[in-house]
């Protein structure tokens, strides 16, 4: 996966060396035209291009080179594009991208969404989609027999419902099992006789090169480009790949695309071409970034005024052996994620800690190269808030890992001595 992360972007050479261009740019160009000459006959052709909401030349390379890492095989041939390609569409925004997955479902919808997710989620739903008859209801994604009965209690549903798996979760790193729910799925999909069931993974947190849902069983996968895909905080975009594998995923793909032309909340060509850029650095970002995450995380589950650390690399993690089967990494080993959180004695002293810092940034987003400390409580809609109040999250950047534990032991103990002083 690596060298085809590393030509993320460029055309493959399937051994027929008289189709190879030998003149073509090794970073491919940015097409910023909106529009296309139609020719004197008046035909586009089948591949045509028409309008620039339809389809972009650089939009296009993106999806191609995301689709193609979603399905990418541990030991396939970087050399060759006979690996399966999963259909994939780019959105102007990580959540743009999950109101378009939500357009593109047969009504009426319902979600079953995760206890612990990122709030944008259920904030979209509570406002935006609310009056649009879109329902929802959280459930432990973390027990399979939860999620088995309340989809029993919907299983009449003749629209779709939507299993929305996150993993790890936002803030609190849980770990569902992909495999094991979407088998959950598969087993009561012929007991939903009008409508659907699709499972819906948003792998934010876990790019391709540590977990590929669509090949443990998933309809789809989502992926805020904005964070490790893109990976230098200067994108936004979100990306939806589906199954070409499951009959629903197919279902989904078609009409995903159909929004995304009609709708039109597509990714511009600069932030895909800034994507595409990412993507040729992502496996070495992201396993330097899981190598220091592992570190931070067993040097804060030891320390004295930690009152717990939430990371699936611990082994007193709950979900430790899930991720271990899950998170595999393609050809790196395990890779549990560059992101953590751990928890303090109360939100003063957690508000202290993100004051104290000064290499860490104190910032929201994550997957970047600067490493990223929050108290998402104080971030989160204040009639919502699932984050303990003592709970920082931290994105784990590609700073050396001695300087971040400094800087962290260092705030941590000027926040205890501006606790004592009260």
């Amino acid at each position: 996966m690596s060298t085809k992360l590393s030509h993320a972007g460029l055309s493959i050479n399937n051994g027929d060396e008289s189709s190879r261009c030998y003149n073509e740019p090794l970073s491919p160009p940015i097409d910023l035209a909106t529009t296309y000459e139609r020719p004197p006959s008046g035909d586009y052709g089948d591949n045509g291009l028409i309008y620039s909401r339809s389809c972009n030349p650089t939009r296009k390379l993106l999806e191609e080179a995301v689709g193609q890492l979603e399905m990418m095989s541990v030991d396939a041939d970087p050399a060759s594009s006979e690996d399966t390609t999963a259909p994939t569409y780019a959105f102007s925004s990580g959540m743009a991208a999950v109101a378009s997955l939500l357009l593109a479902c047969k009504s009426p919808v319902k979600l079953l969404i995760p206890q612990d997710v990122y709030h944008g989620v259920p904030t979209q739903l509570h406002t935006s989609l609310n009056d649009h008859g879109v329902d929802h209801e959280s459930v432990d994604m973390t027990n399979s027999n939860q999620i088995r009965q309340k989809i029993m209690e919907n299983i009449d549903c003749n629209g779709t419902l939507v299993i929305w798996l996150e993993t790890p979760s936002n803030p609190l790193c849980q770990v569902t099992d992909i495999t094991e729910i979407c088998s959950v799925v598969q087993d009561l999909r012929t007991q939903n006789k009008n409508g659907r069931i699709l499972t819906v993974v948003d792998s934010t947190w876990a790019p391709p090169c540590i977990t590929q849902p669509l090949k443990l069983g998933a309809d789809a996968v989502l992926h805020s480009g904005t964070k490790y895909l893109g990976g230098h905080s200067d994108v936004l975009l979100g990306t939806v790949s589906c199954s070409p594998v499951t009959k629903d995923g197919r279902w989904l793909a078609e009409r995903l695309k159909a929004v995304q032309t009609s709708v039109g909340a597509v990714a511009s060509p600069l932030e895909c071409w800034l994507t595409l850029r990412g993507l040729r650095t992502l496996h070495l970002r992201v396993e330097r970034q899981c190598q220091t995450a592992m570190k931070l995380a067993e040097i804060l589950n030891e320390h004295k005024d930690v009152v717990k650390c939430h990371y699936p690399g611990l082994e007193s993690h709950p979900q430790h052996d899930v991720a271990r089967q899950q998170m595999i990494g393609q050809g790196y080993g395990n890779m549990y994620g560059g992101m953590l959180s751990f928890e303090v004695g109360s939100e003063s002293m957690a508000v202290a800690i993100a004051g104290a810092v000064r290499i860490i940034r104190r910032a929201t987003s994550l997957g970047g190269t600067e490493t990223l400390i929050e108290h998402r409580a104080s971030i989160e809609p204040p009639e919502r808030r699932t984050s303990p109040p003592g709970l920082l999250r931290l994105s784990v950047g590609l700073e050396d890992v001695k300087d971040l534990q400094k800087d962290l032991e260092i705030a941590l103990e000027v926040a205890s001595q501006v606790m004592r002083s009260r």
